[in-house]
């Protein structure tokens, strides 16, 4: 079935793509680490994020969307730049940017199912409701470990994501069923 929404299609292609750029981050973020037992979420999540790539994959092989070789190109290098930077930029920076990046994450999917709603399309709900909720927990881990550190109000004000501010309004302890997921990231 081929479907024509522009926004859809970029949006699908974007996310595709940025995910392997967030593994990528994972693997020098997890490389980084002196602590063993601080690897293993952080490998954890990057097994997520492929996980996530081949799940908008086969979404965008239903509508025959194509792969875009322009962001394939772009992520795979801001991917690599992110990976190698976490061996020189030390702890903070990591944990803190990968949070607010999952922050962002989050909403993509919630807005993936507000398009294809407006297609009339709804059998995607229950596996985009999934990765934004697995992308609010990334979120969540993230804070955890920089909401302690002195760095963070500093880095909120000038990123405007940290303990007070985030790029979406989901709360994990009360979340909306996924049949109530519009509610999500009204924009």
């Amino acid at each position: 079935m081929l479907i024509t929404h522009p926004k859809l299609t970029k949006l699908l292609q974007q996310a595709y793509s940025a995910e392997k750029a967030a593994a990528f981050a994972y693997q020098g973020h997890a490389g980084s680490l002196k602590n063993q037992d601080e690897k293993i979420p952080v490998r954890q999540i990057e097994l997520d994020e492929w996980k996530h790539r081949e799940e908008v994959l086969k979404i965008m092989k239903q509508y025959q969307i194509p792969v875009s070789k322009k962001y394939e190109f772009q992520f795979h290098v801001i991917g690599k730049t992110i990976s190698f930077s976490c061996y020189v930029i030390g702890w903070f920076m990591p944990y803190y940017f990968a949070g607010r990046l999952e922050s962002g994450n989050v909403c993509e999917y919630f807005v993936m199912i507000h398009y294809f709603h407006e297609l009339g399309i709804k059998e995607h709900d229950q596996i985009l409701y999934e990765m934004a909720i697995k992308e609010k927990e990334h979120e969540v881990f993230f804070l955890e470990k920089v909401k302690g550190s002195k760095l963070l109000p500093f880095f909120e004000k000038l990123f405007n994501w940290g303990k007070r501010r985030s790029f979406n309004d989901v709360d994990l302890e009360n979340k909306f069923p996924v049949e109530q997921s519009d509610n999500y990231c009204k924009r």
